[in-house]
């Protein structure tokens, strides 16, 4: 653990959250944020089951949710899951906040991540999907401390002097943007895969650094490639999950990645850092 919490502090350990750190998240209402694909479908859709090839992934809900109401639909319903009542911050945010990592990528779609830097200036990238003018699929913001917000940014004005919080399937702020149906992940795939899905300073930024994943369902196609193409370059890392069933292909990347896996619960170890 003290190699962990070290490595977080100098950047060398870059954080890689995924939807499984709500788990256990109540908001006021009573209600369970989404924490895995089943959950994330239920929410989309008014907690109403759907079809088993549709419910295989939530993207394929969103897709059908889209294709049926439209885009505007999906992207206020996104935004309503997280957006309309409280809850508390995962422990996890509130670990990396007495951190604040050099560089953290978030997958999660609401604002947690942003708490970790509230009090400090940093770059944010989110992700976007299916737009116009140009194969970049992210748009930089930089955080004003004094004014609390996010103003956009060229690529070109990032540096790495203060911390970068990267959240490549988009966010609740500072505008509703998420990548959260099937149509979204191919076209962010496709430009990923040629290399536009981050600014090209991140692209040096990263090399030869681990990362540790928490809370990433590996067990879904989509989440697997998504990890790939964000991590290309990467020196090892972690996985958190004290689950004792992995499917053959969690354990192809695992070891194709040099991911060492540590068998706790996300509470075990988050504790224990």
């Amino acid at each position: 653990m003290d190699k962990i919490k070290e490595s977080f502090a100098n950047g060398t350990l870059v954080p890689f959250l995924g939807m499984g750190i709500f788990k256990d998240t109540v908001a006021s209402d009573g209600s369970n944020l989404p924490f895995d694909s089943d959950s994330m479908s239920l929410a989309l859709n008014d907690d109403r089951a759907m079809s088993k090839r549709l419910m295989y992934e939530y993207t394929r809900v969103a897709m059908s949710l889209e294709q049926r109401k439209g885009r505007d639909f999906i992207v206020e319903k996104t935004n309503h899951i997280y957006s309309s009542k409280q809850y508390e911050v995962p422990l996890i945010y509130k670990y990396l906040k007495s951190v604040q990592p050099p560089y953290l990528i978030d997958t999660n779609l609401d604002n947690s991540a942003c708490k970790v830097y509230e009090d400090t200036e940093h770059f944010m990238i989110v992700g976007t999907s299916r737009i116009m003018g140009g194969p970049d699929r992210f748009v930089v913001y930089k955080y004003d401390i004094d004014t609390k917000n996010y103003n956009e940014i060229g690529k070109e004005d990032m540096h790495t002097s203060i911390p970068i919080l990267f959240k490549p399937l988009g966010s609740t702020v500072p505008s509703k943007n998420f990548i959260i149906s099937d149509a979204d992940f191919v076209d962010w795939l496709t430009e990923a895969m040629a290399g536009f899905a981050m600014p090209p300073l991140l692209k040096e930024h990263k090399k030869d650094k681990s990362y540790l994943f928490l809370g990433v369902d590996f067990s879904k196609d989509t989440y697997r490639m998504v990890a790939n193409e964000l991590t290309i370059g990467l020196n090892g890392g972690y996985i958190i999950d004290d689950k004792e069933i992995w499917s053959k292909k969690e354990e192809q990347f695992i070891a194709t990645h040099s991911l060492s896996k540590i068998s706790l619960s996300m509470q075990d170890f988050i504790k224990g850092l």
